[in-house]
């Protein structure tokens, strides 16, 4: 089991255990650019990252392989040409990729394995990871390091959380953990969860933070304390919605704290500004709709098509968040945003 502990075996205080970084800045980045960073930009990011020794830096379109699509949002580029450009810039990092069946598929992982692929991350809802079993199994004989992660956690207990990372190490996955997909979670939230989980699980667990109520560097440290050893952040915090764990101020942390993680501080803030300049369209900034997203524990990345579907209703986008939380509306339910907005229209009119 990964319960840690506060006295070791000969009466001592337990160091600081190592952590590894995953970073997402050009996955879940794409969120907050709708999927369109062009092939200098993801190059140029992915360089500055392997140079900083970022271990594990992740590509593709916001919501994973074979996502591209009208109704989610269309990349400027194919995972074919993120995925081949970013290899080509990781001499030392290892090239991670997310999936979610139902957008991408078996031949998306086998496709990404071949052009490089080291870490090929299955999604499932928090609830669901039965519908991973054989997409982990096969990136295992593909050989890469197969991850199974649960999206909108908060959506499920400690308990339900542990049962399910359960049955992801089961059907083979190396790491398991959970994302706070809304950015809902208080610390002690994340205790609770990487505590059961970790208990349950013989494998490395993972916890992959947003910061829509200001708490992603907050819950990450959480989750380590509570055994999780595997963290995601994003330079600058670039991802969707309020944005995720701020990579650079994350490791400073660690640092601090005495965790080993790796990662060349002073080049990763090179990277963290090459990001502010080069990716970002703004800063990743805590706004009301952000703020209101996390508390109503809804999908961090539909705050584009929230602001867009509350203004062609001419809505509050606060009240439509609500509205989508009370409904727990999930990722993949994007058609289900213009149909509430115009719902609360009508009721507003009635």
């Amino acid at each position: 089991m990964n319960q840690p502990t506060d006295i070791t075996d000969d009466g001592t205080k337990p160091q600081p255990t190592p952590v590894l970084i995953h970073d997402p800045t050009l996955r879940d980045g794409h969120h907050a650019v709708r999927h369109q960073l062009d092939a200098r930009q993801l190059r140029t990011y992915a360089a500055a990252a392997n140079a900083a020794g970022v271990p594990v830096v992740e590509v593709g379109h916001g919501n994973g392989l074979g996502a591209s699509s009208l109704q989610i949002g269309q990349a400027l580029l194919s995972d074919t040409e993120m995925l081949t450009v970013v290899r080509t810039a990781l001499t030392h990092s290892r090239m991670g990729v997310f999936m979610a069946p139902g957008w991408g598929t078996a031949d998306d992982v086998r496709h990404a394995v071949a052009l490089g692929a080291d870490v090929v991350r299955i999604a499932a809802h928090c609830t669901e990871a039965d519908v991973t079993e054989r997409h982990l199994g096969l990136a295992r004989d593909l050989g890469a390091e197969a991850h199974g992660v649960l999206l909108m956690s908060h959506m499920a207990s400690p308990d339900q959380l542990a049962e399910q990372c359960g049955l992801l190490a089961t059907f083979g996955a190396q790491a398991v953990g959970v994302f706070d997909s809304a950015g809902h979670y208080l610390p002690t939230d994340v205790t609770t969860r990487i505590t059961a989980i970790c208990a349950a699980v013989d494998v490395p667990v993972i916890f992959h933070g947003h910061n829509n109520l200001g708490l992603a560097v907050a819950n990450s440290i959480a989750a380590i304390q509570a055994g999780a050893s595997i963290i995601d952040a994003t330079a600058r915090g670039f991802g969707a919605g309020a944005g995720n764990t701020q990579l650079e101020v994350l490791v400073a942390v660690l640092e601090r704290m005495g965790h080993r993680t790796d990662i060349n501080l002073r080049a990763l803030l090179n990277a963290a500004d090459i990001a502010e300049a080069q990716l970002m369209q703004a800063p990743q900034v805590i706004d009301s709709v952000s703020l209101v997203s996390g508390l109503a524990g809804v999908f961090s990345g539909f705050k584009k098509p929230v602001l867009d579907a509350a203004h062609h209703e001419g809505v509050d986008p606060v009240d439509l968040f609500f509205a989508l939380g009370r409904r727990h509306v999930v990722a993949g339910q994007e058609d289900l945003i213009g149909d509430i907005a115009r719902q609360l229209k009508q009721e507003a009119a009635c």
